[in-house]
């Protein structure tokens, strides 16, 4: 007799643990998630060519760097930032360009100090 009492128990467990796991089933099959992404990529960078460069010096002291002009090998994405250094510990320059053409005004800038043309180019995205 105790043994059709442990096999009731047994049945009854099993059919209640088989009702949960529905009732679990259907509460979490109901959810419903947006899609996403989601990634990790590389891309090749590469550098300018920097050529044609031109000092313009002051017309009243020409020890003084008034700007500096060159081309680049491919004209920057519009609204890029394009900067300039003279020396390895000077002043930055911002740039503008037309195309490939590109202007920096020096102000401060000195022939004496002038070691080095340094040029930047952070594209916009």
């Amino acid at each position: 007799m105790q043994g059709k009492r442990n096999s009731r128990r047994a049945v009854a467990a099993v059919v209640f643990m088989a009702l949960v796991m529905t009732a679990t089933y259907a509460f979490t099959a109901a959810n419903t998630v947006e899609a996403s992404k989601a990634g990790d990529g590389a891309g090749a960078v590469t550098g300018y060519n920097v050529t044609g460069v031109h000092y313009t010096l002051n017309a009243t002291d020409p020890g003084v760097v008034d700007s500096v002009s060159f081309n680049l090998d491919s004209a920057p994405v519009a609204g890029s930032t394009i900067r300039a250094r003279l020396n390895p510990t000077g002043t930055w320059y911002t740039c503008t360009n037309s195309g490939v053409a590109v202007s920096c005004t020096t102000t401060g800038a000195t022939v004496l100090g002038a070691t080095e043309l340094r040029v930047v180019v952070a594209l916009a995205v």
